[in-house]
């Protein structure tokens, strides 16, 4: 049987029970590795996320789910420790969890700016903060945060998100700089308009508007878990701060 490009890798997905992330986890899977699925504890995401289990298991992975609000840094630290406790060893680490609230920023309230930087900003902080001690200890792994091709352009309507975003391409390539002579690749992917809930719940989701994009279809997270893979991978060894955006040529 061909070995997969993550054979008996150990990875976390964060914000992996739908969407780009469900798709992150099961492509990682599907290659070899063995999965943490995180996601929030709430009724619709909780058996989502049983359900990315139970196919990462099918695909004949091992994979265990890991219930964690990703802005909580105490509780995301303990989630890790129960994965590497259950799976020996961690090598990937993909910080996906995100939300957006779309308004103009004259309406955003306090509350809603707070949430969006804590969970994508502050969340991918702290799942690499809990996750780094382990990957020094080995002086090897792959660090991939999602970031957002708003990330690089922005969008009316969308500052708290976008920033949160481009705060995230900041701290990539900041501890890319700060973990390269320690053995561990840290690079970014920023998906351009993808199918997803997030995207559908946006009222630019109308086929009329896939002409404003060059390759003019959506993205689908297979596109994003692909790039994802790559970065993972073996393949990318050579990769240190970069930012790969599969976008369909929104962004050139």
């Amino acid at each position: 049987m061909k070995a997969g490009r993550v054979d008996g890798k150990v990875a976390l997905v964060t914000g992996a029970s739908r969407g780009i992330g469900r798709e992150i986890a099961l492509t990682l899977a599907r290659e070899g590795a063995s999965v943490g699925v995180n996601y929030l504890a709430d009724p619709e995401q909780t058996p989502l996320a049983h359900q990315v289990v139970d196919q990462a298991r099918q695909l004949g992975a091992k994979a265990l789910a890991l219930p964690v609000d990703v802005s909580d840094a105490a509780a995301v630290r303990k989630v890790v420790t129960g994965l590497i406790d259950a799976f020996g060893r961690i090598d990937v680490v993909v910080t996906n969890a995100g939300i957006i609230h779309r308004r103009p920023l004259v309406e955003v309230t306090e509350a809603e700016w707070d949430r969006v930087i804590a969970v994508n900003l502050k969340g991918t902080f702290n799942t690499i903060q809990a996750t780094l001690p382990h990957l020094i200890r080995q002086r090897s792994g792959k660090i991939v945060t999602v970031t957002s091709e708003l990330a690089l352009v922005g969008r009316a309507g969308l500052a708290a998100y976008a920033a949160s975003k481009a705060g995230v391409i900041g701290l990539t390539k900041s501890l890319a700089r700060e973990l390269a002579p320690l053995g561990i690749n840290v690079n970014a992917v920023a998906p351009g308009p993808t199918d997803t809930e997030m995207l559908r719940s946006n009222p630019a989701f109308r086929d009329e508007n896939k002409a404003n994009i060059p390759l003019g279809r959506w993205g689908h997270p297979r596109d994003i878990a692909l790039t994802v893979l790559f970065l993972a991978s073996a393949d990318s060894d050579y990769y240190a701060g970069q930012v790969l955006s599969p976008n369909g040529g929104v962004v050139m």
